[in-house]
Formats: structure tokens, C-alpha cells, sequence
């Protein structure tokens, strides 16, 4: 009956002051609900491949790869390594190989370049979990040509999902349905369509130790020590790579680690592959453990500054409740009763404000997730946590933030309130200055952090990356058409509004790359002289076509037959090679393990440096050879009527081809590596536009209390002929050097923690001091527009209303 009644008494109180109740449900149910979407991406982002049931005991192995200057982390493996580790090891239950590929599927008359295809081994089904619909996992990938399909993909083709026995025409195989699986989760660091039998692959076999090119996981048994194993490491590829070294490297393991260089393995647990890993031939975008700080920081700063305004908010009401509360003493309220009547009205503010930003979130979810590139959905599984850590948010929250005003309203003495004053110590309380230092330090701080990643963000769009990434359209796989690949490029070339075009899938904005170990050493005995670049196969109209410049040297020419033996190296390959004039200089290059055959390259140019990878890393050495790859056709434009150009493209295609036409523009694939960044910077954007306006809120509450507590002394001053400017001079000027505090503590801590944010790019801006200073006068001015709202409605106010009771 108690409860009852203070339920009762805290419900006609927030009824009859309808607009600080409002306003305390608006600010706590906008942090609620930004905080509530922040949890729901990190619950995402923390719960990839979780979905796993054996993911606390599956393991990738990498390779780490030093020769001479060059270092390469692999995120792939040697051939035989998944099976010789299930051999060797008794802690290793199971093994399994990952290789993606792309293949045309024949569905109709239509051939459809499909991307998330992989071979695999059959132990993918042991190792992770992949339920199957139809057909047995134990036997699906046993057979070459075989292919397990997931259930849109049998649908895509097939319409239905009892497909087992049917079969797919991909790359001119036929290849036989022997499964149906599940979609593979969103929250998978892979997610194939199509899984073919790894011994379809012929290379599968291949027991070369020197290699690098199979994803392979691990499956421990219970109790197993990773540790232990990757201890034994060292020692396992002496045992099988030694021999493979001194044949084709002609060095034994000792000379090759005596050299500088190294070669290694190391572990990755499963369920830190998409935040912990970023290595070279990862199976998809992984992101990174710092966002998740990052959000996580934001949320709670959130949610504390909705809770301080709450505090702000309700004890800007204190003079009218400090009547309430000397009454109720006098008529034998205890002042326990007082607290716990405050805090129902605390709990009651926090229920409806849960309420609000549960369905917020919930509307909201599909923006987010369009703003955030993720599919997060919120169902039944989703409700299991989210009501109970609603229902502890709504008693934590209810209880701290109501805390501050029960406690300090209720230790009113009824003499002092009911003679007309009000605790000595409540007018500038420390604690208010405080809290109005930390709300402000938190938003100058997410104003500094979102001009820096903006400045960032705008310098990667700009920066002169060596090559011309604009008006460049991609013609994929041009492979596909054989050997009438160059007469498809010369069709091309004698369209109208075609400037150029080249034949070659290395490109700047693709994920195709290969290296090669050279030597300026003709005997290749010493491995300082080595060098381990990035070799691609281009044409003579590449350089030109993708807008690079020579800083030495010449180009390749198509009318000089000894170009067939020339490379062209980059500014930072000449660096590591110490050569002060390349240009005419020897590279030598074994094409086998004794060194007896050697193909000896001359150096006829060098290009300017061009970035290839993200900004995040430095330009590695690359090396530019003639050779065919018919990767892909780009083609480099110069009209304003694209649509018009792409048709006539698309036309001499398909007069030469009956595959599916694919193109894309290379400042798009340029974007798409960046699209992690720019997503992130628009969260940041739009919850530190929230954090300030609830920032603001109780920058609102503060100037409403000032006001209220200095109505007679504005009064007074007013009688006495001070004007609007000099009050509202007079109630700013506290806020504003709490304000100037808040700058001076946070401005250090953002230029800190920014610069380290931005050491995770190579290529990065300098924080200015103007930064800095913008963010500071943005929050000057949105504080003073705050506080005067309040300041000028005290001026105006009528002084005789004020002043009647005196």
C-alpha cells in the first residue's frame, strides 16, 4: 500500500511539472537509446564466428615472412601444413583448408560470375558449424567435383532446396550438388555461397613447404595447449621446409635466420580474427578492436552525461520543492520517506525513458544499420539480454541519477525552507561545476576527434596517390575471353571518348598480387642483395593509361623486343636496392632451386611511387614487368556520355563472349577501401551531434536553476537600471569559465588520443592548432546560445513579480 502511494504522489508530481519531466525524459531517453545502439553494433562486432560451437578451441595458422628488407604477415599457409599438423600433433582433433576462387555458374542461358566461392577440405563441416539442410556432411566434399550450397544460393538456381543430385555447371565443370547448408552468419569473418571439394583443386595436392596460399584452421582437442604448440613450431619447419630451403633458396635454415631473415608460424584464436587480424590473404574486412573502445567510451559518456542532466534537471527545481519538503517534515515525514518518494519519481522518469529509447532503437536500427553497413536485427534471442540489462538500467540508472536530488533535497531543515531560505552550500555547489566541466570536456572532446577523422577522411580522398583513379572504368575479367583478350582491348581503343586502356589485373584498387624474390647479386649468395617486391605483369600502356609518372628512365615500348627482359621499378624498390641511378642496372632472378638457371632483368626506368594498399601501411617495393595477364581491361575515358560509351563496350563484349559483362569505375574501388573509415566517422558524427545536444539540455537545467536561485538579486539589480546585456552578462559569465575549463582539460586528452589514433596511418594530417580552436569556439557558442535562452527570459522577467514577498 506504501509502494502504491509513492507511486501515486511521484506521478502527480511529474504531472504537474510537465516540462522539466519533458525534458528529463527526452535527455535520458535520447542517451538511452544512442547508448542502446552503441551496445547492440559492439555485441555484433564482439560476436563474430562465436557462432561456432568448437570456436573456443579452433585456431588459424599464419605466416610470417622476412627476407632481406622485406617483411610479409600471411593470414594463409603452406599446402601440406593442415594435414601434416593432424599427423604430428595428438592435441590437434581435426584440420581444415580454406582456398577462395571466383567461377561462372550457369543458370539458364545466363553465365553468373559468383565471388564467395571456396574450395574446401571435408573436415570444414568437423571443424566449424555449418548445419546442413539436405545431404551428409561426413561425405559432401569427399568426391572431386563436388559442391555444397547454401540455401539462397539453391533457391537462386534451383528454386528449391531439395537440389542433392543435381548439378551445377561452373567454369565448364560439371559440378554435383551433394549438400545444402544454412546461410553462413553476417557475423563470419568468411561467408561463402558455394564450398567445392578441395580435391577438385589439383594444386590441393602440392607438398611444397615454400608456399603460401591455403586459409588453415586448426580444431584442438579439449584441454589442448595452443601455446604449447606454437612453441614447437621453430622446430616442426626446420623439420619439413630445411631441406625445401637449402634446395631452392640454397641456403640452409641457420644461413637464411643468420642473414636477418625468418620465417615463422604463429596462432590466431578464431574469435579474434575480425578485430585482431589484418594480414595479408584475409577471407574477408576485418575491423579493429580500437572502434570498439572507441564506441564503448562514447556510449557511457552518453549515458553519464543523461544522468547528469537529470541531477542538473531535478534540482533546478529545488526552490519549489524545498516548500514540499518542509511541509511533509512538519507533518512527520521521515527523511528516509523523502529519499524514497524522490527516487520513485527517479525510477518512474527512467522506466518511461527506457520505454521511449527501446522503441527508438527499434525504429531507428534500419538507418543505423544502413549508416553502419551491418544487419543487425533485433528478435527473440536478441530480447533474452536486452530486457534484463533494460530492467538493471532502468534501477542503476534511476538509483544514481536520482540519488544527487533525494538525498540533497531531503536534508532541507523545514525552519530554514518555510522562513523562505534555502541550504547555505547549494548556490555554485562544487559538484554542479564539476559536472558541467566533465559534460562539456566530453563533448569538446568528440568535436576535436570528429575534425580530425574528417580531416583525415577528406585527406585520403585527396592525396596524390601516383596514379589517376578518375575516369578509369573496369572491365572484369577480361580472362574470360581467351586469346581475343588484346583484340577486345583494341576494339575498345578505337572508340570514341577512349583515351587508353591496359590489360593486366594488377591494379592499385584490386586485391590481385604476387612477389617474387629478386638479387642485384649475380651470384644470389648474399641476402642484403635480396629484394622481395610486388611483381606485376603489365603492358606497355599501363603506366600511361593509370596516369603514373617516371622520375628516371623510360617507359616500356612495345616496338623494342628487348623490353621482354626489362622491369621498371618504383622509387621505393630503388631505395631498397641502393641504387643512386637504377636506371640500366641488373636484377637476377632463379627460376630454380640450384640457381643454375637464372633470368637476368635490366632496369630500363623508375615510377614514381604509387599506393596500393591502404594508407594505413607504407608503399612497399614494386616491380613492373612485360608479361600477359588478362586480369582485367582498364580503360581510361575522356566523355561526359558514359551510359552511352559502357553500351558500345558492353557491345564488343558480347560480340566476342557469351559471359556476364562486370565493370566498375576504380575511384569506387578506391572508396571501398576506405568504406570501414567513413562509417565510422559518420557514428561519430551523428553521436557526438547527440552527445552536445544532451550536453546541452543540462546546460539548459543549470542556467534555468541559476536563474531561479538569483530571481530577487535580478530584480533588485533591475530597479536599479542594469539592462538585459548586463544580466545576462552577469548569469553567463560562471557557465562560460567552466566552459574555458572544460576546453583546457579536455583539448590535451583529444590531441593525445587522436595523434594515436592516427599512427594506425602511414599517410596521415597533422592536428592543428586551428582544430583545436574550432572545436573549442563551437562549444562557446552552443553553450552561450544554451545559457542565454534562460539568461534573457530572467531579464525580462517583470522585477515587481520577483520582489512582491520582500
Amino acid at each position: 500500500m506504501m509502494f502504491k502511494n509513492y507511486i501515486k504522489t511521484a506521478w502527480r508530481s511529474l504531472k504537474k511539472n510537465k516540462a522539466f519531466t519533458a525534458i528529463n525524459v527526452l535527455g535520458l531517453a535520447l542517451g538511452l537509446t544512442a547508448c542502446l545502439l552503441i551496445v547492440l553494433y559492439v555485441v555484433d562486432e564482439l560476436s563474430f564466428d562465436r557462432y561456432n560451437t568448437k570456436a573456443d578451441r579452433i585456431y588459424r595458422v599464419n605466416e610470417d615472412l622476412k627476407l632481406g628488407n622485406n617483411t610479409v604477415n600471411y593470414a594463409v599457409a603452406m599446402p601440406p601444413l593442415a594435414q601434416t599438423l593432424k599427423t604430428d600433433f595428438p592435441d590437434v582433433e581435426d584440420a581444415v583448408r580454406l582456398k577462395r576462387t571466383a567461377s561462372h555458374v550457369k543458370k539458364g542461358t545466363e553465365n553468373i560470375l559468383e565471388y564467395n566461392i571456396a574450395f574446401a577440405d571435408p573436415s570444414v563441416f568437423n571443424v566449424f558449424t555449418l548445419p546442413m539442410i539436405n545431404g551428409n556432411p561426413a561425405t559432401a566434399l569427399a568426391e572431386p567435383n563436388s559442391v555444397v550450397i547454401t540455401e539462397t544460393t539453391a533457391k537462386k538456381y534451383f528454386n528449391s532446396i531439395n537440389v542433392v543430385g543435381k548439378t551445377l555447371l561452373m567454369d565448364q565443370a560439371n559440378c554435383k550438388v551433394t549438400g545444402v547448408i544454412r546461410d553462413m552468419p553476417k557475423t563470419s569473418h568468411f561467408n561463402f555461397d558455394f564450398l567445392i571439394s578441395m580435391s577438385s583443386w589439383p594444386d590441393s595436392k602440392s607438398d611444397k613447404w615454400l608456399r603460401s596460399d591455403y586459409n588453415t584452421y586448426i580444431l584442438f582437442r579439449k584441454g589442448a595447449d595452443p601455446k604449447k604448440l606454437e612453441a614447437r613450431f621453430p622446430q616442426f619447419l626446420r623439420k619439413y621446409s630445411g631441406s625445401e630451403m637449402q634446395t631452392d633458396l640454397n641456403l640452409s635454415v641457420d644461413e637464411f635466420e643468420k642473414g636477418g631473415s625468418y620465417f615463422r608460424m604463429n596462432l590466431t584464436p578464431l574469435t579474434d580474427i575480425h578485430l585482431h587480424a589484418n594480414r595479408t590473404g584475409e577471407l574477408g574486412s576485418n575491423s579493429t578492436m580500437e572502434y570498439i573502445y572507441i564506441f564503448s567510451a562514447i556510449a557511457l559518456f552518453i549515458l553519464f552525461i543523461a544522468c547528469v542532466n537529470f541531477m542538473n534537471l531535478s534540482t533546478a527545481r529545488s526552490s519549489n520543492r524545498a516548500r514540499e519538503v518542509g511541509v511533509r517534515k512538519v507533518l512527520g515525514s521521515s527523511r528516509g520517506s523523502l529519499i524514497v518518494q524522490f527516487l520513485t519519481e527517479s525510477m518512474l522518469v527512467t522506466l518511461g525513458a527506457t520505454l521511449i529509447a527501446l522503441a527508438a532503437a527499434t525504429l531507428l536500427l534500419p538507418a543505423f544499420n544502413q549508416l553502419a553497413g551491418k544487419e543487425i536485427l533485433i528478435n527473440s534471442h536478441t530480447y533474452v539480454w536486452l530486457l534484463p540489462v533494460s530492467l538493471i538500467i532502468v534501477l542503476v540508472i534511476g538509483f544514481l541519477a536520482g540519488s544527487y536530488p533525494a538525498f540533497f533535497l531531503s536534508a532541507f531543515q523545514p525552519v530554514d525552507v518555510l522562513k523562505g531560505k534555502l541550504a547555505g552550500g547549494f548556490k555554485g555547489g562544487w559538484l554542479r561545476s564539476f559536472l558541467v566541466v566533465f559534460q562539456f570536456a566530453i563533448s569538446i572532446f568528440l568535436i576535436i576527434g570528429t575534425l580530425v577523422i574528417y580531416n583525415q577522411l577528406n585527406y585520403i580522398q585527396n592525396k596524390n596517390l601516383g596514379y589517376d583513379r578518375k575516369q578509369v572504368l573496369i572491365v572484369k575479367k577480361a580472362f574470360e575471353l581467351g586469346k581475343s583478350a588484346a583484340a577486345f582491348k583494341q576494339q575498345v581503343k578505337q572508340l570514341p571518348g577512349v583515351a587508353d586502356a591496359t590489360l593486366s589485373g594488377f591494379l592499385p584498387t584490386e586485391q590481385a598480387r604476387s612477389t617474387s624474390i629478386f638479387n642485384k647479386d649475380a651470384g644470389m649468395l648474399d641476402q642484403k642483395n635480396a629484394i622481395f617486391p610486388q611483381t606485376w605483369a603489365v603492358d606497355p600502356d599501363y603506366i600511361k593509361t593509370l596516369g603514373m609518372k617516371m622520375t628516371a628512365g623510360r617507359n616500356f615500348s612495345a616496338q623494342m623486343s628487348t623490353d621482354s627482359s626489362a622491369v621498371v621499378i618504383n622509387e621505393t624498390a630503388a631505395k631498397f636496392l641502393g641504387f643512386d641511378n637504377p636506371v640500366d642496372k641488373l636484377l637476377y632472378q632463379a627460376l630454380d632451386g640450384k640457381h643454375t638457371k637464372v633470368k637476368v632483368y635490366h632496369i630500363i626506368g623508375v615510377v614514381k611511387d604509387f599506393h596500393f594498399n591502404s594508407l594505413r601501411e607504407n608503399i612497399s617495393p614494386v616491380i613492373l614487368r612485360l608479361g600477359e595477364d588478362t586480369g582485367d581491361l582498364s580503360i581510361r575515358v575522356s566523355t561526359s556520355n558514359l551510359p552511352a560509351l559502357i553500351a558500345q563496350i558492353k557491345q564488343k563484349w558480347s560480340g566476342l563472349s557469351t559471359s556476364h559483362f562486370e565493370y566498375s569505375f576504380m575511384d569506387q574501388d578506391f572508396d571501398a577501401t576506405y568504406r570501414s573509415e567513413q562509417r565510422i566517422g559518420k557514428i561519430f558524427i551523428v553521436f557526438t551531434t547527440l552527445a552536445i545536444l544532451i550536453a546541452c539540455l543540462g546546460l539548459f537545467g543549470l542556467a534555468a536553476y541559476a536563474a531561479e536561485q538569483r530571481t530577487k538579486e535580478i530584480g533588485i539589480r533591475k530597479v536599479l537600471g542594469a539592462n538585459v546585456t548586463v544580466i545576462v552578462s552577469l548569469l553567463s559569465k560562471d557557465f562560460i569559465k567552466l566552459i574555458l575549463i572544460a576546453i583546457a582539460i579536455s583539448s590535451p586528452l583529444a590531441w593525445y588520443l587522436m595523434h594515436k589514433w592516427l599512427q594506425d596511418f602511414a599517410y596521415r594530417v597533422n592536428i592543428h592548432w586551428y582544430t583545436v580552436a574550432v572545436a573549442g569556439m563551437a562549444a562557446m557558442l552552443i553553450a552561450f546560445i544554451t545559457i542565454s535562452f534562460q539568461s534573457i527570459k530572467a531579464a525580462l522577467a517583470n522585477p515587481v513579480k520577483s520582489l512582491k514577498s520582500e
